[in-house]
């Protein structure tokens, strides 16, 4: 279906002759298609920037190969505006395996190749070389990630922060909306941009350290960081713990003979800020021109739900949600929602299903406790993991009341959630009500969670909640969905090759899974992003909340035994799967019993031991494992389990599908 291209803000000189222009204020450059959705962060800066009077024109994925392209809508009045999109470049274009990627759900027809590489830094080396001294401001994600001196996984080195890289004269990090307004504002009363170095949310090139406005620590410097692993650990838990809109203080970082200066986050958007951004003129589609070009798939995820938060105080440690939106949860307004849900019925592809009501993590709908508002947030602390703060509020009131709120939509059929949930946080809810009316209402067919891993040592480097905790949580999603009669089932995201995860702890993770008499769909290598206390690990081999070593799985043949584990059952999985378990001496686990992940290469004669009992390794059970080559443990104790028979099925896990022209198993 195709939508009035007038309804979009201007992609072109026609578009704004057509309001009348003969100029215009601010340029808003995205490596994304142009979707006008409030999940698009250049979509939600330029309408935001709109509602304040400013003129604001949008150039989707100009071809960075030709300056031209950059000058297709004229020169604007104020400010040049650059985001690489919703995702890094980097991350859009590669596996974690550093392998290029074939297609691109944020461009139209989901064809790959229409951004750079590094996209933020193209496109801004492209504008200064065509407007010359114009004002450029960087944001989005790859920005924020890369505000300090980062290490780059795709390079394998330390660069600079993108603020040099760029050429840019200010770098907004976090949600840009208050950075956005304040620095366009000061532009437009006429305040050169080299003078506008105060704003919260915001990064700076300076020489001078008294510029700073607020109070300061300075962080090891590009140099330090570049040569020095200790260096690089220490400056980024500095810079994890600054990120606090409450206390935290500005950073500096020098860059020869350059300051970064990183001013403290802004302050996180109240309700009523949350619902005049929600309740902006989207159109809610793409851009009409893409039509002919297949349209953008990234819309079909987004199309009929609805973020009703920000922020994540689940603080796994590589996810970048931490270091992007914060910790501290904004929220919508009930009667916000409610109006975007009654909207979205009147949409002409609405068939009566809400597909998610959530955000970062769905069932966060308030800070993590009342002391964060005050005082900020705990320092070396984390509010869930390994176990919930005594001070958690983990009340689901509100987000019950909300949801119940939206299935009495007129015309809505079915609410569903999509986003992730703390299953972890649900379980401290005395009350059990949410849990209840989850199962009941708001699950289609599977339900998406995160243990992640089994092994307690790398839930600790992850910063995820024990293994004990979801067995805990699984039990009861069981129990609810045979009391409710639904046949429901978890979605458990699980990651290999994680910093501090031995072979032998992914093996142990197999065990784990073949117990359960499942195998999950859901399963990815770690991938380090910029930014994150994982990626740090990753580069630097040392835990930076402890500054002590930690393993790291970075050999491409180990990382892709770790990931056959994960799905033994795969006839092309099973050579690595062998290997893997010779490898560590769990030759216990290839055999005929109910507790083996292989069976031999050769059928058992007459006279050998009996099924399931083929003889492990000398020494004790495990003796050995992943440490034949001097490779350590996570720290849990393994081995002291017996094989275990795998259980009859049962709900909890996701069914694999069937494969085509699979052979039909013979009854038994």
């Amino acid at each position: 279906m195709s939508f009035d291209r007038d309804l979009f803000l201007p992609v072109s000189r026609e578009d704004m002759a057509r309001r009348g222009w003969d100029s215009y204020d601010i340029l808003i450059i995205t490596g994304d298609a142009y979707v006008d959705h409030p999940s698009f962060g250049p979509t939600i800066i330029g309408r935001v920037l709109e509602a304040e009077g400013y003129r604001v024109a949008v150039l989707a994925q100009p071809d960075w190969r030709t300056p031209e392209s950059f000058t297709a809508l004229g020169r604007p009045k104020l400010a040049v505006m650059i985001s690489a999109g919703n995702l890094d470049s980097m991350v859009a274009h590669y596996t974690a395996a550093r392998k290029r990627r074939h297609d691109d759900a944020y461009s139209p027809g989901r064809k790959a190749g229409l951004r750079p590489d590094h996209a933020t830094v193209v496109y801004s080396n492209r504008v200064r070389e065509v407007f010359g001294d114009i004002p450029i401001i960087i944001g989005g994600l790859e920005a924020s990630l890369r505000r300090f001196a980062h290490y780059d996984y795709w390079e394998d080195k330390v660069r600079r922060s993108i603020l040099f890289d760029a050429q840019a004269d200010i770098l907004t990090y976090g949600m840009g909306e208050k950075a956005s307004v304040e620095i366009v504002s000061r532009l437009a009363s006429g305040t050169p941009v080299e003078e506008i170095t105060d704003v919260r949310g915001t990064c700076v090139s300076i020489r001078d350290p008294g510029v700073c406005a607020y109070p300061k620590v300075e962080v090891p410097s590009f140099e330090q960081v570049s040569s020095s692993k200790e260096d690089y650990a220490r400056a980024n838990m500095i810079e994890y713990n600054e990120h606090d809109p409450f206390v935290g203080k500005a950073i500096l970082q020098r860059h020869g003979r350059d300051l970064l200066l990183v001013n403290p986050p802004a302050m996180p958007l109240t309700t009523q800020e949350m619902d005049r951004v929600a309740e902006l003129p989207y159109v809610r589609e793409p851009h009409p021109m893409y039509d002919d070009m297949g349209g953008v798939p990234a819309i079909e995820e987004v199309r009929f739900s609805v973020a009703h938060n920000r922020g994540c105080f689940g603080a796994c440690n590589f996810c970048s949600l931490a270091f992007h939106q914060g910790r501290i949860i904004s929220s919508r307004s009930h009667e916000s929602v409610l109006r975007e849900v009654e909207a979205l019925t009147k949409h002409p592809g609405f068939k009566g299903y809400i597909h998610d009501v959530g955000g970062p993590t769905a069932n966060f709908r308030r800070p993590a406790c009342k002391k964060q508002m005050k005082a900020g947030l705990c320092r070396g602390r984390a509010c869930l993991a390994p176990e919930p703060c005594p001070n958690l509020d983990a009340d689901h009131t509100d987000y019950l009341m909300l949801l119940r709120k939206i299935r009495a939509v007129p015309g809505v059929k079915k609410v569903f959630i999509r986003s992730g949930i703390r299953f972890d946080y649900m379980l401290k809810d005395q009350s059990g009500e949410f849990f209840a009316e989850l199962v009941k209402y708001h699950v289609s067919g599977q339900l998406k969670v995160a243990p992640e891993h089994c092994v307690d040592g790398v839930l600790d480097y992850m910063g995820k909640p024990h293994i004990a905790v979801y067995e805990k949580f699984r039990q009861k999603y069981e129990r609810l969905n045979q009391k409710y009669g639904k046949e429901q089932y978890l979605v458990p995201y699980l990651m290999s090759s994680h910093p501090g995860c031995t072979l032998d702890d992914a093996i142990h993770l197999a065990e784990w899974l073949n117990k359960s008499g499942r195998q999950p769909e859901q399963v990815q290598d770690f991938y380090p992003t910029p930014g994150t206390l994982s990626t740090c690990m990753y580069y630097t081999g040392i835990d930076p909340r402890t500054m002590q070593p930690v393993y790291v799985p970075k050999d491409p043949h180990e990382k892709a035994m770790q990931r056959a584990l994960m799905q033994w059952k795969r006839p092309e999985k099973r050579p690595l799967v062998r290997e893997a378990l010779h490898r560590a001496h769990r030759e216990d686990l290839i055999g005929y019993g109910k507790g083996c992940l292989l069976r031999p290469n050769k059928p058992a004669k007459a006279g050998e031991q009996a099924a399931g009992q083929y003889a492990p390794a000398k020494g004790k059970p495990g003796a050995g494992r992943a440490a034949s080559k001097g490779k350590p443990t996570s720290g849990q104790a393994r081995g002291a389990e017996k094989p275990r028979q795998r259980p009859a099925k049962k709900a909890g896990w996701a069914v694999a599908k069937p494969k085509k022209n699979a052979r039909p198993r013979k009854k038994r």
